[in-house]
């Protein structure tokens, strides 16, 4: 690639040129005078008469802007979204003040020196500049001003870069002077303070030497520079005649004369398109552990679910201390930099682990889900006529994992580009292609690179040209000779950097603020150029980003900012989706957790595996869970948000009850009737040819911005489970048996044995990966066909043990438990029923309510049962906790019943299976207690209706 080429008269490009230079038709212009008028710019009298309001006026008419003028301000703002070609536009908007009015000395003003670098290379490079040559006979003479450390003995001059750009003059005829200053410089004691030497004999303060050259002020990302902070009073001082602000955000327009807005990009395809990939775990219980840091005594980790907690954990501690889920997860020692857990896995600093998929850190699934992604593009793009090469960018948070030669993120990304380029090359037919993949296969290392802030102390010689070459040159980078298409930043290449290639964003750490999901986006939204340096912009691009469940809401956050910004309102009313802010609410306002939401959304058939809403689904959370919603809360219902609130126990009532509660609260433990080993591996057999080996049990959620009547919408929504990623084994065959063996419980001569038998070449999945996939498997075969392949029985191991939720350690009954306990809505207008044991009304679901409120002659008495009080062990190592306890009067108060009942809220067809197993668990459980009657009501049945059945039946 010789270099890129610029296309002329882009459309939107001349329409901010043409209306920033309609600005200045009319105006007086006086030329400069005195014995320097050759190094100074002439003079617009912008406040003699009316033609500059009334041009501004015109513009804003021509351009659909509504009129807003400020006549005695000489700022002008042109807003064009981030890839739009900014710095291309107001460069050409130099050449044409030149060209017009005799411009010749501008100050262009960057907030950073990564911004600033960026700018310079674009001004320097020579297709930069053989481009306005062309156009305009014409190039730019560079003066930038850097930071230098003077020496205090010796005189002190005004900045190099300051000196010449103020004594340069109009005779020379073939250049445009352009002073280029970062905020950090504008802010410097060195611009303020009188130096030894002057600039035209008088000047020795260069803000006053730039002051005297009347010069035009060009401001890059305006939002970084608000009025009245000590910046822009600095600006002030170098007297500007005029100051045109470039950027996608401002924090105030003054005179906007253009708009290029995100929708206008997205929709005119001036940008590329934006896909977001949310990875997240199937299991839907998408909580975050992240290990802060290690001191070497203890580990820090943040657990992120609703909210966010610090935990100190200690060697020999367990995990279980942060979440239930990870009881059996022990760290077993730790460094200053590594914390290694009893499972093999090593953290290091800003990893994250799911603890409930707690064998596989988050960031290996999303590094192998890029670089899949990456070589389906680039096998795309790079098997055309004319090729296109992709990059993929990275952020991390571990400098030093991907620095050192041993580090996880470099040893995980290698392992990954290499297993998806020898899967290529088993089929690839293109000549071309199969040669660049083979090419890059003799030295993986050299197809990724990475540059960070600390590299700039680096005396590695490898890593500065690396640097280099990501930082400033972008044809080298794109150039078909080099097998680098991965680049690895920690946000430093967030402004000030880009390069149009990038089709992928893998964001492996969170940016640390709430900064602007455009400006995140911002550096790969650039249209791609071709191996000849042309832009191509006659197809549909997108750019891929890829984010953890964190960020869900990535895409709809994009899409507001894009339609805030230009201006346009959504006209949705009913959503359809369940959104994270109502899974947020309902676990605020109904003290759910997000499982028991998920198993009540699934058997209620209310919404699709992607969060959408089915037929109906919306009016079922408005129906069920109507505190999330504004005005709903009547002075009859009001939310228990207050987790600390009680609800009393009619203390009178227990003794009825006393005799099922304590039968409830017996411990048992539940054991499988398999005859022997042989039998049982058969049964491990039939299990293993059923199982689909999918390697990583995540999902992979994409979502897509779309433009729908000058609207940005999220256009559609995929589900992707494991597409293809090309499996890598990361452990012996021994040591996957050794730990499966532990995992299971089963004896490793049955698991090799069983692996023969099924014919499964486990070779090929031998990882954490799988192990925790057969885990998971493997316990929902054992309750799918605990009744029916095999019997279990139910044994008791101990009598009640006490405290209970109803009763205190000497096995009196409790005044008050918790009401959170009992269900997280309150209506304190309806009467409570006379036999329920508790004193206010507090319910999860409408059919609840009923059950509470019904007046039936035969019970006794009767209670919600507090959550999580009685857990029935079931299969799998799961448990099913049933809803109410009933004693019923049989035969004029001679005889008890006892029932249990579960409430759900749906019909036969809809349960689950995984519900349908529990249920027949339950009946197991209640099965052999002649007095306890267990029955499962569904939503088309009444609480008196089940009674009735059951009295008759007994």
């Amino acid at each position: 690639m010789s270099g890129f080429h610029f296309e002329k008269n882009l459309d939107h490009q001349s329409q901010a040129v043409e209306s920033t230079i309609a600005v200045f038709e009319g105006l007086e212009l006086d030329s400069a005078l005195g014995v320097h008028q050759q190094s100074i710019n002439p003079l617009f009298q912008f406040d003699k008469g009316f033609q500059y309001v009334n041009n501004i006026r015109n513009i804003q008419a021509k351009n659909s802007i509504v009129e807003s003028i400020k006549g005695k301000s000489t700022i002008l703002d042109i807003m064009m979204e981030t890839g739009t070609g900014k710095t291309y536009t107001y460069t050409k908007t130099i050449f044409e003040l030149n060209k017009l009015y005799g411009i010749f000395k501008f100050v262009v003003i960057v907030p950073t020196l990564s911004i600033k670098a960026g700018t310079v290379d674009f001004l320097k490079s020579d297709s930069s500049r053989d481009h306005f040559q062309e156009q305009y006979g014409k190039t730019l003479n560079l003066h930038i001003v850097e930071s230098k450390k003077g020496n205090k003995k010796k005189k002190e001059y005004i900045p190099q870069a300051v000196n010449s750009f103020v004594n340069a003059g109009s005779y020379a005829k073939n250049e445009i002077q352009v002073l280029i200053i970062n905020a950090g410089m504008i802010n410097s004691d060195t611009m303020a303070k009188s130096f030894d030497k002057t600039v035209f004999d008088t000047y020795s303060v260069p803000f006053e030497a730039i002051a005297a050259t009347n010069p035009f002020v060009i401001i890059d990302e305006p939002h970084k520079f608000g009025q009245g902070k000590t910046t822009w009073g600095n600006i002030q001082k170098l007297n500007p005649q005029c100051i045109l602000r470039y950027g996608a955000t401002f924090p105030d327009y003054e005179n906007l004369i253009y708009t290029l807005t995100a929708v206008d990009s997205f929709n005119r395809n001036l940008v590329k398109g934006v896909v977001g990939h949310i990875t997240h775990f199937d299991t839907g219980k998408n909580a975050i552990l992240k290990l802060i840091d290690s001191d070497g005594t203890e580990a820090t980790f943040e657990f992120i679910d609703t909210k966010r907690k610090v935990y100190k954990i200690t060697a020999k501690e367990s995990l279980e201390k942060i979440h239930s889920a990870m009881q059996n997860l022990i760290v077993e020692k730790l460094n200053k930099t590594t914390v290694s857990l009893s499972n093999g896995l090593e953290l290091k600093k800003g990893d994250k682990i799911n603890p409930y998929s707690y064998t596989e850190t988050l960031q290996e699934t999303m590094i192998a889900q890029a670089i899949k992604y990456h070589f389906e593009l680039e096998k795309h793009l790079l098997t055309r006529e004319v090729k296109i090469k992709p990059l993929t960018l990275f952020f991390i948070d571990n400098i030093d994992e991907y620095r050192n030669e041993e580090g996880y993120t470099k040893k995980t990304v290698e392992k990954y580009i290499e297993a998806e380029i020898k899967s290529l090359l088993k089929t690839e037919k293109d000549i071309f292609y199969r040669a660049y993949l083979e090419k890059t296969l003799e030295d993986i290392s050299k197809t990724h690179g990475g540059y960070f802030s600390k590299d700039n102390t680096a005396n590695d010689e490898a890593i500065e040209k690396e640097v280099e070459e990501i930082l400033h040159d972008k044809q080298a980078m794109l150039s078909l000779d080099n097998p680098r298409r991965f680049i690895f930043s920690k946000w430093t290449l967030r402004e000030g950097w880009d390069n149009p290639n990038v089709f992928q964003i893998c964001k492996l750490r969170s940016s640390g603020s709430e900064i602007s999901k455009l400006q995140e986006v911002g550096r790969g939204l650039r249209l791609p150029v071709n191996e000849y340096g042309n832009r191509v912009k006659d197809e549909q691009f997108y750019l891929n980003y890829f984010v953890d469940f964190t960020e869900t809401d990535f895409i709809d956050k994009l899409k507001d900012e894009i339609n805030e910004k230009s201006g346009a309102i959504s006209l949705e009313i009913t959503p359809s989706s369940l959104s994270p802010d109502m899974i947020q609410k309902i676990f605020e306002k109904y003290s759910i957790s997000e499982e028991e939401l998920l198993d009540q959304l699934d058997t209620a058939d209310v919404i699709k595996r992607n969060n959408d809403f089915k037929e109906g689904g919306f009016d079922y959370i408005k129906r069920h869970f109507p505190a999330i919603f504004e005005g709903v809360n009547s002075h009859k219902i009001r939310k228990n948000t207050d987790q600390k609130k009680k609800v009393a126990i009619r203390t009178e009532k227990y003794s009825e009850l006393k005799e099922l509660w304590e039968k409830l609260n017996q411990k048992v433990i539940l054991e499988y009737k398999i005859e022997n080993e042989k039998k049982f591996q058969e049964l491990f057999i039939n299990f293993l040819k059923e199982i689909d080996f999918i390697v990583d049990g995540i999902k992979n959620t994409q979502k897509r911005i779309a433009i729908e009547n000058t609207t940005a919408i999220v256009q559609e929504e995929s589900s992707i489970y494991n597409q293809g990623i090309t499996r890598v084994s990361t452990m012996s065959y021994a040591d996957f048996l050794k730990q499966l063996s532990h995992t299971l419980n089963i004896n490793i001569k049955t698991l090799h044995s069983s692996f023969s038998n099924a014919n499964i070449d486990i070779n090929q999945y031998l990882s954490n990966s799988t192990i925790r996939l057969l885990k998971e498997q493997f316990d929902k075969y054992l309750m799918y066909n605990a009744i029916d392949a095999f019997g279990i029985e139910y044994q008791k191991v101990t009598n009640t043990i006490h405290p209970t939720k109803f009763t205190d350690k000497s096995g009196e009954v409790k005044r008050t438990i918790p009401a959170s306990d009992v269900g997280g809505i309150l209506d304190e207008t309806t009467k409570v029923n006379a036999d329920f044991m508790l004193n206010k009304l507090f319910y999860d679901s409408e059919l609840e309510r009923d059950n509470i409120t019904q007046e039936i002659k035969e019970v006794i008495v009767f209670t919600k049962i507090p959550k999580n009080s009685i857990k029935i062990p079931v299969a799998g190592g799961k448990s099913y906790s049933p809803d109410f306890a009933y004693v019923l009067n049989l035969e004029n108060q001679k005889k008890k019943l006892y029932f249990i009942v579960e409430t759900k809220n749906t019909d036969k067809e809809s349960l689950r299976n995984e519900e349908t197993q529990k249920l027949r668990h339950a009946e197991e459980f209640f099965g052999n207690t002649i007095k306890i009657q267990f029955k499962t009501q569904l939503q088309n049945k009444q609480i008196a209706e089940l009674i009735s059945e059951i009295i008759q039946t007994n």
